[in-house]
């Protein structure tokens, strides 16, 4: 998208903004203004309008998210990425680009009026926002405009920066966006118009440091790595210290006038046109049943992770053969009703209509139902509208939480650039995960009869037994446990998963042209794999395409980038 038609959808943003406010307005009187065109919007549209659409940048349903879920084996599609690849005229990159732009013109307007009124808090969080979007890009694209990207007036075709450079701006505008948050300066201060903190400014500096700390973890293998830098964030502190600090797009069960339900529960429970599956990979990991880490040690979060409509045991409706006992699935365990297809599959059931028995998202990533065993099935054995009684819909976004914090915590201090002891601190990240799940439950008005998971014999097991497994293993071993466990917390945000892999190739992502079977409930259906060549022409993305139309009319774009080798700065 050109900067001139990202200046056009602006004013449009803003008109709107205004209109609203000038309703509420009384002075009657002001002959001298010209209602009809305002010229300078307030600062608390703007805010809002700004949070919401950075609550919706890398949402898990919601542009390249859609994208990233999949590369992340959290999810299943039947489309490209199925294949680890994207088309260079993907609609969802298209959108996931202009929706950063549109919204960074609208933080440099307020970073602009609320420096000339003094408002500094305001420009502090405008600051904040700012520096997380173009983190965003870079870790998205590598190299991006931003120190042109918001010239509209004189600059219509903006320069791609050097990606390094960018994260080295971002490091600093954290630290002045601090200085302008603390300062408390303004007549006009935050409040409800602050869809994350309600204008508490001392959570907003927690945010900004355990971002930095999560950005320093980013680059940590990087030459942008600064160590007394670094040093002196960790000796400053004032990081997250509970779940009630974590840094989240809170959606509700509100329908009108606009639809604020959780994106991932729109596009399953409200939807005829579900195309998203859950990964029988990541389910069997959190099962048990994977040979290579955590085998034997199901994990107690699968209830609220996955809603299965079929009953343990229970044949897929109008579908299969009941005589021969196939259930014409290309993924199914019995055992538990977990129905869904495989990554890189071609079977002669990956694209057979599965709307009676596939499992969808649970309760904990988009807001659904909890599994509480008894499928999806009314008295008279029918199956229950999803979108009526399938769950609320409400789940929050959650862009940086106090358990993701703790596994960047206990990654550093594996490598070494932190003191303390890993595995404790693991411990403590594990423990905190479950905490999160029973607040999102909790905050989800749900009417099932949901059990607390925090402190259960179950979970205490659970954790014992990742720590039995921890203590003897090797220093890479260790890594991987960590980084599998922060993949499984963070169900829900692939994009810090993705980043994640990219930096540390774990957690292990199924590879299902590998020498041994990547995926052990095999249903005895003969299940076929894509290609060797097939995976090579489309192999893992580095990074992302940048999208056609922007090449296409920015004058000042670099030439369409192989995403398979183009790779991020912090990317060793």
């Amino acid at each position: 998208m050109t900067l001139k038609n990202i200046k056009n959808q602006k004013s449009k943003v803003l008109v709107f903004g205004l209109a609203l406010s000038l309703l509420s307005c009384n002075d009657y009187l002001d002959v001298d203004t010209d209602r009809d065109n305002p010229t300078v919007a307030p600062l608390n549209l703007l805010l809002t309008n700004i949070e919401v659409n950075v609550g919706n940048a890398t949402d898990f349903q919601f542009y390249a998210g859609d994208i990233l879920q999949v590369y992340t084996h959290q999810m299943v599609v039947r489309e490209e990425q199925d294949q680890y690849g994207t088309k260079v005229d993907n609609s969802l990159l298209s959108n996931e680009w202009n929706n950063i732009y549109l919204t960074l013109n609208d933080i440099e307007t307020l970073i602009k009026q609320g420096t000339e009124s003094g408002d500094l808090v305001y420009v502090g969080l405008a600051q904040m926002q700012k520096a997380y979007l173009m983190s965003v890009a870079v870790d998205l694209w590598g190299d991006v405009p931003y120190s042109q990207a918001t010239q509209l007036q004189t600059i219509i075709s903006p320069a791609f920066d050097d990606q390094q450079e960018i994260y080295a701006s971002i490091l600093e505008l954290i630290e002045t966006a601090k200085e302008n948050i603390a300062s408390n300066q303004g007549l006009n201060k935050p409040g409800v118009d602050d869809l994350y903190y309600s204008g508490n400014t001392t959570k907003w500096i927690k945010f900004a440091n355990t971002f930095k700390l999560k950005l320093y973890n980013q680059i940590r293998l990087s030459s942008l790595f600064n160590a007394a830098d670094f040093n002196a964030l960790v000796s400053e502190g004032n990081f997250f210290t509970s779940n009630a600090d974590d840094f989240q797009f809170t959606q509700t069960r509100n329908q009108s006038p606009t639809d604020e339900r959780n994106k991932f529960f729109l596009a399953s429970y409200n939807s005829t046109q579900f195309s998203t599956y859950m990964s029988p990979w990541f389910y069997e990991i959190l099962k048990g049943v994977n040979p290579n880490i955590h085998n034997g040690n199901p994990d107690p979060r699968m209830p609220y992770y996955f809603f299965n409509q079929l009953l343990p045991g229970q044949f897929p409706p109008d579908q299969g053969n009941t005589t021969t006992g196939d259930p014409n699935a290309d993924y199914w365990d019995a055992s538990t009703g977990f129905y869904s297809i495989r990554f890189g599959s071609v079977g002669p059931d990956r694209d057979s209509s599965a709307e009676g028995s596939y499992t969808y998202p649970g309760i904990f990533p988009a807001g659904g139902r909890y599994d509480d065993g008894e499928g999806y099935t009314n008295s008279n054995g029918d199956k229950i509208e999803m979108d009526v009684n399938g769950g609320t819909g409400v789940a929050p976004h959650r862009i940086l939480t106090y358990d993701e914090f703790l596994y960047i915590q206990a990654e550093l201090i594996q490598v070494g650039l932190m003191t303390g002891d890993a595995g404790s601190k693991l411990e403590e990240a594990m423990t905190a995960s479950f905490a999160k799940v029973d607040q999102v439950v909790a905050g989800n008005q749900s009417s099932q009869n949901i059990p607390v998971l925090s402190g259960t014999p179950e979970v205490t097991a659970f954790i014992a037994n990742i720590m039995t497994e921890f203590t003897p293993a090797s220093p890479t071993k260790k890594l991987e446990i960590i980084m599998t466990q922060k993949w499984v917390a963070t169900f829900g945000d692939s994009f810090d998963q993705y980043n994640d892999y990219r930096r540390t190739g774990f957690p292990v992502l199924a590879n299902p042209n590998g020498p041994s079977p990547e995926y052990q409930l095999n249903n005895g259906d003969g299940f076929p794999l894509i290609d060797s060549q097939t995976v090579l022409n489309n192999s893992f993305q580095q990074s992302l395409f940048w999208p056609q139309s922007e090449l296409n009319s920015n004058q000042n774009a670099p030439s369409q980038k192989n995403p398979a080798t183009y790779t991020i700065f912090w990317d060793n």
